[in-house]
């Protein structure tokens, strides 16, 4: 059992591990659990555990963070007349937990919730540092709130329910969070499987390094944007896409575009454990995509600042810069990126 301690801006633990359930307290009050159907039998087990008899599942997937399922799920509080003191349980993976967080934040002006991630994706990223929310149709994560869990329990038995490519997903950012802490170990990635020995250190290592930048910049004013290495880029081509290409496969081709920008700004060549590391992924190919295709989505990133888009970008591990960068640099960088899909076989041949 790996035990980790959130001390800033809201203490709460986060457990990975086998027996991580059984660490959960007795809950204050009344309870209602909103989990994913793909995990069904896990939910009712947490829900047996705890003594919850209020219960909804919903389809996970980019789908879940809609208006449509965040106003079902409202209502449906509602309904069970669950009181200020309720606590929301939440057990899914990372859509479900954006999801859960921001109905938790937002129903009757915020109660609190637990997260218990069944993905490798909602443990290393998704259900750790307060962030919540939903998507609309014109961009991915516009709508949404700062709210920070009273724990998070990682059971590590639904991994091993999950598809190779959904296992996988999730440690594009473990890989990212290598990355951005200059830590190699995280950057080791190709002989992890469920069952693996290390699964759970590691885990619990990247975790960390998320937990320490967001103690020191909570709510994305400095540091904490670091965290969206490879978002910008892989936030487009998922809207662009319509959530067809799934995020940690998104932002693993944003890390790609981003080691480009790095080494056309005078950084080192992070291109080569980028490129083995996306042999190993093996994403989705994309199709032909030109940079206007994409702009629309990246002119309405939420990362703007004024009317700024702000790139994060590798200068070497553990060196990044965030910085808006001209127009004329970032077509440039989207050709070599195009031609780097189409030497590794990830751009589908057709338009």
């Amino acid at each position: 059992m790996q035990k980790l301690e959130v001390r800033e801006p809201v203490p709460y633990p986060i457990l990975i591990g086998e027996g991580a359930l059984k660490e959960v307290p007795p809950l204050p009050g009344p309870a209602a659990l909103l989990f994913d159907r793909k995990v069904e039998a896990f939910a009712l087990e947490v829900a047996e555990a705890l003594g919850v008899r209020a219960r909804l599942g919903v389809e996970g997937g980019e789908e879940a963070k809609s208006l449509k399922v965040y106003g079902e799920v409202l209502s449906w509080l509602a309904e069970k007349g669950l009181p200020r003191n309720a606590t929301l349980l939440v057990v899914g993976g990372g859509t479900l937990t954006d999801l859960g967080g921001f109905v938790a934040a937002t129903y009757l002006r915020g109660v609190p919730y637990l997260a218990f991630p069944t993905t490798t994706l909602a443990i290393v990223d998704a259900s750790v540092g307060g962030k919540t929310g939903i998507n609309l149709p014109e961009g991915k994560n516009l709508v949404g709130a700062f709210h920070f869990p009273q724990g998070v329990y990682a059971e590590l038995r639904p991994l091993r329910t999950l598809p190779l490519p959904a296992f996988k997903e999730g440690l594009v950012e473990a890989f990212k969070h290598g990355l951005i802490a200059g830590d190699e170990a995280l950057l080791k990635v190709e002989d992890l499987t469920p069952q693996s020995p290390r699964l759970e250190a590691f885990l619990a290592r990247a975790v960390a390094v998320k937990v320490g930048i967001t103690e020191e910049d909570p709510l994305e004013q400095g540091k904490r944007r670091l965290l969206n290495l490879g978002h910008t880029l892989g936030h487009a081509l998922e809207a662009k896409t319509r959530h067809a290409l799934p995020h940690g496969m998104a932002v693993a081709y944003g890390l790609l575009f981003a080691a480009l920008l790095g080494r056309a700004l005078g950084g080192e060549d992070l291109l080569p454990p980028v490129r083995r590391f996306l042999l190993w992924l093996s994403p989705p190919p994309l199709p032909r995509l030109a940079w206007e295709d994409l702009l629309p989505y990246l002119l309405r990133d939420k990362k703007k600042v004024s009317e700024s888009l702000l790139w994060v970008v590798p200068l070497a591990p553990g060196r990044l810069e965030v910085r808006p960068l001209p127009e004329d640099l970032l077509r440039e960088t989207f050709g070599r990126w195009q031609a780097e899909l189409v030497a590794l076989g990830l751009e589908r041949p057709e338009s």
